[in-house]
């Protein structure tokens, strides 16, 4: 095959199946779940549109993670936690002094919309 005969195309995940989900009340207990979890890792924050979260997708190294991911467009997420941040800042500080970075991803069409249907969770 030559290259010239090679095609790029975009196709997004149809969608996201959460399978649990935790709302922190404050970004700071956000951070520090995530400073906890990581074990001394570097571990960062997503931000989008007043929320903060992070998500643990499930590998699709299983077969049929793999197939549900190629055949119907599913892709799940284990676990994301989550809490309102109005205003985006590139850090947080806990009182622990952890410092956990935070990434704006606002320009994520996907995100945006978990973004959305995280602020409309109870």
């Amino acid at each position: 095959m030559k290259e010239s005969e090679i095609s790029v195309k975009y196709e997004p995940f149809k969608e996201i199946i959460v399978m649990e989900r935790t709302s922190f009340s404050t970004p700071e207990d956000l951070a520090r779940f995530t400073a906890v979890i990581a074990g001394g890792k570097l571990a960062g924050l997503y931000w989008v549109d007043g929320v903060v979260f992070l998500y643990f997708p499930l590998p699709a190294s299983t077969t049929a993670v793999a197939k549900a991911l190629i055949e119907t467009g599913k892709v799940y997420w284990t676990f994301v936690g989550y809490s309102n941040m109005p205003k985006y800042a590139p850090t947080i500080e806990t009182k622990e002094k952890m410092i956990v970075p935070v990434i704006d991803i606002s320009s994520d069409s996907i995100l945006i919309k978990v973004a959305k249907w995280l602020k409309e969770q109870k």
